[in-house]
């Protein structure tokens, strides 16, 4: 019999300065549902996950906020608890990479690479803020990208394209702290040579042997060791040697021997991964090393596609070339859009807040179950699709499944005293049916192919189901000498039940642990898809398990705020100055047809009042020209952002342009039925002022702009 698997997991590590967003409980929902299948393989896992506390935006954030770094991380960390509990996430251990163990393995890390012929040192040109008196970060320096021309792109990485290169390699850069353009000075700096040709080979070998990494990964990487041209027009062949470090001042680790230097963030950001398993680990009084040095461990790390240079590059070519173990396995999830590809954004009421969700008393399992029908193991976006989330949960998770125990557990209960009966030949059909694909279903699990698992759970209640409807325990109950029947109908249903209750587990670890009870039965592992309760088994009262989701729960869910929250941990920063007119470039062109679509009315504004409990809102009333069903003149009611360039007795009587047909929006103040247009300069801080607009005399209430 084989050895259980040995896993070392890890999730990316969140940047300390805010909250969690969805993005962050979607990958540690995928990565929490994975190890709790392993687990019921019976492997040994260890999951372990930690705040990246390190870096110049970390310190920025802490000195605005009047603390230091480390009580600014704190705090942050200190939030964490609600978040993972919250949607049954269960990791092992959550650490700080500012925390000793940190410390230790980036310079322990550093002085191998060193002593490998790995890193040298070299002057350099590095931007400086003149204004702010310090050399900028890479992510406080922005510009326009070398290779796609992306505009607002950070100093280090493109969002757009993905190319990682040098700040002096932006298009017209600018310091995001400032506005100020930034100038050159000289720096020493040290460097990882990945352009040495073991590190080359390596990764060649590590990212292109269709083990590590999934194949679209893969040939993404894979461009990176080919010929590419440079902005000034040179060529460079294969991978660049990394930065890795910053000049004081900097929160970080210092470098050994090299007062005033730092470890740049991310050479010691996935460090943190090893410092939390070490911490783990000697809490239990269990050796680090011994446990690392084991030759059947696998190191798994769950990540986004945003930062695979870093894990499938950099990461491993440090572990490698200081001797240490690198990893088996980088999976690479894209990122949650909402409504067919809308990016996420909490003002416009397409972001999904998950302690919001939370609060609305949203079950988080609905949410497990919705994420793992969705991802596939690959590295493609998934979508938010507020109908399709309720229809999946309502009429998959609850009608094809719960409601398998709920016909038939209340006769059991009693009619036979709460115990099983025999399964006769066309129950075990089914049963068989079940366990037949019980392989199937691990194989998706394992394959990180959740919608897969999930899909062919479903299509087993499906037949469950048939199986019901077709022996129908409603009527047997009520003919007499059927009750052996009704039994072995019932029972037959109980045992389905079990089975798909153990295939959902990983998703629904905290719903299987109530089936569990209601069966009488100890955990579920995947061990017991190949066996049956048997006829005299008791189980017990059972209980409604799940409820479905009400529509009034997903419209609170995206319901947009009243008015902007502002973060205490936000850092702002300033825009270059912007030769498109207004502040903002030119929109797409559009066809008069397109412009046609939007209903532009002359309306009067017959009332107006401040919005109680918001700064920022005014409340209209406006005349559009319409009449009501009684033949009397109907009114409109707008919320407006306006209230910090008017006063409520400035605008009654005055004309404007309303869009006529926009759709009604539910906000927290009430119905707005439509939206008044003003003008703004794009840059709002250089050039403050929200301008109405108002139309000539002459023009009436429900005139249309044309």
């Amino acid at each position: 019999m084989p050895s259980p698997r040995k896993l070392f997991v890890t999730t990316a590590l969140p940047y300390a300065n805010g909250n969690f967003h969805i993005g962050h409980i979607m990958e540690y929902i995928q990565a929490d549902t994975w190890v709790r299948f392993q687990r019921m393989q019976g492997a040994q896992v260890n999951f372990v996950g930690a705040d990246d506390a390190h870096g110049a935006p970390i310190m920025i954030a802490a000195e605005k906020a009047g603390k230091t770094p480390q009580q600014f991380v704190a705090d942050i960390a200190a939030g964490r608890k609600p978040y993972l509990d919250g949607f049954h996430i269960a990791f092992d251990n959550w650490h700080s990479t500012d925390a000793p163990e940190n410390h230790q393995l980036a310079q322990d890390i550093y002085r191998d690479l060193k002593a490998a012929g790995l890193i040298e040192t070299r002057t350099i040109e590095q931007f400086f803020d003149p204004e702010k008196n310090m050399f900028l970060p890479d992510r406080y320096i922005k510009g326009e990208c070398p290779k796609c021309h992306a505009k607002d792109q950070y100093g280090d990485n493109c969002e757009v394209c993905g190319t990682v290169y040098a700040p002096t390699d932006l298009i017209a850069p600018y310091s995001a702290l400032s506005g100020a353009q930034p100038v050159l000075k000289s720096s020493e700096h040290f460097f990882f040579k990945l352009s040495d040709p073991r590190c080359v080979a390596f990764l060649e070998q590590w990212t292109q042997n269709g083990v590590h990494v999934q194949p679209e990964v893969a040939n993404k990487v894979k461009e990176w060791f080919t010929v590419r041209t440079n902005p000034d027009g040179s060529t460079s062949e294969g991978l660049g040697d990394w930065d890795i470090s910053r000049d004081a001042p900097y929160f970080g680790i210092e470098i050994p021997d090299a007062p005033g230097k730092y470890f740049y963030v991310w050479l010691d950001a996935p460090v943190g991964y090893l410092a939390s398993l070490k911490n783990l680990l000697e809490k239990r009084g269990e050796d680090y090393d011994a446990y690392m040095a084991d030759p059947a461990l696998e190191q798994v790390h769950f990540i986004g596609k945003d930062i695979v240079t870093f894990h499938t590059l950099f990461w491993p070519a440090m572990l490698k070339f200081s001797g240490r173990k690198t990893p088996d396995k980088v999976c690479v999830h894209g990122f949650l859009t909402v409504n067919n590809g809308e990016k996420m954004s909490k003002s416009r009421g397409t972001g999904l807040d998950p302690l919001k969700y939370l609060s609305l008393g949203m079950n988080p399992e609905w949410l497990r179950y919705y994420l793992a029908a969705k991802l596939n193991g690959r590295n493609e976006d998934i979508d938010f699709n507020p109908a399709d989330f309720m229809a999946r949960v309502n009429s998959d998770l609850v009608g094809k499944f719960i409601n398998i125990a709920s016909r038939a557990a209340g006769f059991v209960a009693k009619r036979f005293d709460g115990r099983l009966g025999a399964v006769s030949h066309d129950g075990e059909v089914l049963l068989c049916t079940l366990r037949q694909q019980a392989d199937t279903v691990f194989d998706a699990y394992d394959k990180r192919d959740t919608a897969r698992a999930v899909r062919e759970t479903m299509l087993l209640a499906d037949r469950v189901n048939e199986y019901v409807d077709a022996n129908k325990p409603w009527e047997l109950a009520k003919q007499e000498g059927q009750e052996l029947r009704l039994q072995d109908v019932c029972t037959t249903c109980i045992e389905a039940f079990r089975l798909l209750a153990l295939y959902l587990k990983p998703v629904l670890p905290a719903l299987a642990a109530q089936v569990e009870a209601f069966l009488n039965v100890p955990p579920l592992s995947s061990a017991d898809a190949h066996t049956l309760l048997g006829a005299g088994h008791a189980i017990g009262a059972y209980q409604h398990l799940m409820q479905r989701v009400d529509v009034k729960q997903l419209e609170a869910l995206f319901e947009a705020p009243a008015q902007a929250e502002s973060r205490p941990d936000a850092i702002e920063t300033v825009a270059p100055p912007s030769q498109d007119p207004g502040g903002e470039p030119i929109a797409p062109t559009i066809t008069i047809d397109d412009f046609a679509k939007i209903d532009l009315r002359i309306a009067k504004i017959v009332a107006c009042q401040a919005v109680e409990g918001s700064k920022k809102l005014l409340q209209l009333t406006l005349d559009v020209g319409e009449t009501g069903a009684d033949g009397q003149p109907a009114t409109r009611n707008v919320f407006s952002g306006i209230a910090s360039a008017y006063r409520p007795e400035q605008l009654v009587g005055k004309l404007t342009v309303m869009v006529a047909n926009l759709a009604p929006r539910k906000m927290k103040f009430g119905l707005s039925e439509g939206m008044v247009l003003a003008a703004s300069h794009g840059d709002e801080k250089a050039h403050p002022g929200i301008h109405l607009l108002e139309p000539w005399p002459g023009a009436t209430p429900g005139m249309r702009v044309r």
